[in-house]
């Protein structure tokens, strides 16, 4: 009998590690072209020109609306929002009951009463079903992302244009002066006559804007931006360049979200369907357990304890009370050693064992990849989401680790590719685990992420 829920088919196959490791499900799809010249100029462009970006397809937009919003966002995340209101954007966190993490995304004030809550859909999925399961008066519309639906139509575009070019690009493409917006607020603009609404943010320490409007006008809003930045160095980003955004600014694209055990989370493992988000993803890497909440984080291991306030109640406070004095994990970047990465290479080209295949320049086989650290021997954390950067000519990747590890400079290693094999994934070939030398090294990477982002200033 097919599965329903997200607990039914936990009970069927009777160990949500199994479920995630075996199943057929790989990286998260970002649904553009993968290049549009080549990823490796496209990735530069962010640093020395300007990149446009198209955030239409990818995410998941959940709107709320009604007088009960923002009483529904404090009592379901561990942000503050007292100064939260239109024109306003933060990155919000919610956790379940014992403090773990079950998503983050960027919540946008569209309307003192209106917000959308946009990324992978587990953060938004867990707001609605508190909407619905506490009575609150507001209204959600899902707007599901390209590849869940037939048509593609989105009810709002979403470009990005960022680098040191963005801003004399955009000034040009909107013909007036732009104007001063504070870093996760938004204001109006006007390009080619037509309404677009301007969130700040930067990636990787790169200054730029995030535009929306209705989705009918994306192409002259996008034909007009690029037109004007022609001469200017601006350069359209692919979904190869995209999917190592992330990793040079420090922020971990995905957390497995912390749902799959626990009585208190029955229930909305009851509400998700079997066939959605939550029940197809995949969980891959040299980290295996067979219980699932060895993978689960806190907001305090994944560098969030600057916007976790306690002045208001939120399911997982009392949890999270108790542990933030307790040791957690510390977010380093890792700088894999070229050399052992190149021998990965070179056993495709010769007789014998072969290691895990790196695809280039994204390394992910599966929806959340946890590879695991070790320090003498010992598992010390985890490496999320290997990518290769040609603005720093080398390989690295994201990591959770006890703070003794989480030293700059020191030399850890990271073990690449899956026990006996690999697991029964479909885009995982049979193969070897190999040890791969990592060197710690700051997180964010990038020296002007570092210095320019204030501590609450994430990028998307």
């Amino acid at each position: 009998m097919a599965a329903k829920s997200l607990e039914d088919k936990i009970q069927q196959i009777g160990n949500p590690v199994d479920m995630l490791r075996n199943a057929p499900g790989g990286p998260y799809v970002f649904p553009i072209p993968s290049e549009f010249s080549n990823w490796r100029d496209e990735q530069e462009s962010w640093r020395k020109t300007a990149v446009f970006f198209d955030q239409s397809h990818h995410m998941t937009d959940h709107y709320f609306q009604g007088p009960d919003v923002k009483r529904l966002l404090q009592d379901v995340s561990i942000n503050s929002f007292k100064t939260f209101q239109r024109n306003k954007a933060k990155q919000i966190v919610v956790c379940n009951e014992d403090g773990y993490v079950i998503g983050d995304s960027i919540l946008f004030g569209f309307e003192d009463d209106l917000v959308s809550i946009v990324n992978r859909p587990n953060a938004g999925n867990w707001v609605q079903f508190q909407a619905e399961k506490g009575g609150y008066d507001v209204t959600c519309d899902v707007d599901h992302r390209s590849i869940s639906h037939h048509t593609g139509q989105r009810k709002r575009y979403r470009f990005e244009v960022q680098g040191p070019n963005a801003m004399e690009i955009l000034t040009k493409a909107t013909g007036a002066p732009l104007p001063d917006i504070k870093f996760f607020n938004m204001d109006e603009l006007k390009i080619a006559g037509r309404d677009v609404r301007a969130l700040r943010h930067g990636m990787a320490g790169a200054p730029g804007l995030e535009l929306m409007g209705p989705f009918e006008e994306r192409e002259e809003i996008r034909s007009v931006i690029l037109e004007a930045g022609k001469d200017l160095g601006l350069m359209q980003g692919g979904a190869k360049a995209y999917a190592t955004v992330a990793h040079e600014s420090g922020w971990v694209p995905s957390e497995l979200p912390a749902i799959y055990s626990g009585e208190s989370m029955r229930e909305f493992r009851e509400w998700l369907p079997a066939e959605g988000f939550e029940g197809t993803a995949s969980l891959g890497g040299s980290f295996v357990s067979d219980n699932v909440e060895d993978y689960y984080l806190t907001p305090m291991d994944l560098g969030y304890s600057h916007i976790m306030k306690f002045n208001h109640d939120f399911i997982g406070r009392e949890a999270l009370e108790k542990k933030q004095d307790q040791p957690h994990k510390k977010k380093v970047t890792l700088l894999w050693n070229s050399e052992d990465v190149v021998r990965v290479f070179a056993s495709m080209f010769r007789d014998g064992d072969r290691y895990k295949f790196m695809d280039t320049p994204a390394s992910h086989y599966a929806t959340y990849p946890y590879d695991g650290v070790y320090q003498d021997g010992s598992c010390v954390g985890f490496s999320l989401y290997p990518v290769y950067t040609s603005n720093f000519r080398r390989w690295i990747s994201l990591a959770l680790l006890d703070e003794e590890a989480a030293v700059n400079g020191k030399e850890l290693t990271v073990l690449w590719g899956e026990p006996d094999g690999g697991s029964a994934k479909p885009g995982v070939e049979r193969h070897v685990q190999t040890e791969m030398r990592a060197t710690v090294a700051p997180c964010p990477i990038a020296d002007d992420a570092r210095e320019n982002y204030r501590p609450h200033q994430l990028p998307f």
